[in-house]
């Protein structure tokens, strides 16, 4: 990707977004998320990009607050080809959230740690999902390197995944 006005190579961006509490992985009810922590999700996720044929710059951001979520992406979305954004708790009530990512029109793919279809009832609806191209829950960790891995090859079709 060159940069219109210096000619510079940009490298290809996405953005990883993860919403309010889960900066606790590795400690917050490990019997239904894990022992991963948020580092080491994030570590792996740049290992991914960076192997990638060119480099894939990874932009992480977490935050306990619903503005400072919207700020980021509504900062970081003009650069990025895609968010995979694990929203948390907003999933289930952040208009805000959902009006923010059609605002941006950036393609979303929402992933979640746990099956949010096989836990409490409020935990059932996604007011993200319909406005995303796909949603991965269930899967673990391993989720976000799924949704990564989609990302890449759907919307930065000129980069080379790592085999």
């Amino acid at each position: 990707m060159n940069d219109s006005e210096g000619g510079t190579e940009v490298a290809p961006r996405l953005l990883l977004v993860n919403g309010p509490n889960l900066n606790l992985l590795g400690n917050r009810q490990p019997e239904i998320y894990g022992s991963t922590t948020l580092a080491d999700i994030e570590r792996e996720a740049r290992e991914l990009c960076g192997r990638c044929e060119p480099r894939v710059e990874l932009v992480c951001c977490q935050s306990n607050s619903e503005g400072d979520i919207l700020d980021a992406i509504q900062r970081e979305a003009p650069s990025v080809a895609a968010i995979v954004i694990n929203p948390g708790a907003l999933t289930h009530y952040s208009i805000a959230l959902r009006d923010c990512l059609t605002a941006v029109d950036r393609a979303v793919i929402e992933v979640h740690i746990s099956n949010i279809h096989a836990r409490e009832a409020f935990r059932h609806t996604s007011v993200v999902a319909p406005v995303a191209v796909g949603q991965i829950a269930g899967l673990g960790p391993s989720g976000y390197i799924y949704a990564l891995r989609f990302a890449i090859t759907t919307f930065l079709p000129s980069v080379t995944l790592p085999a």
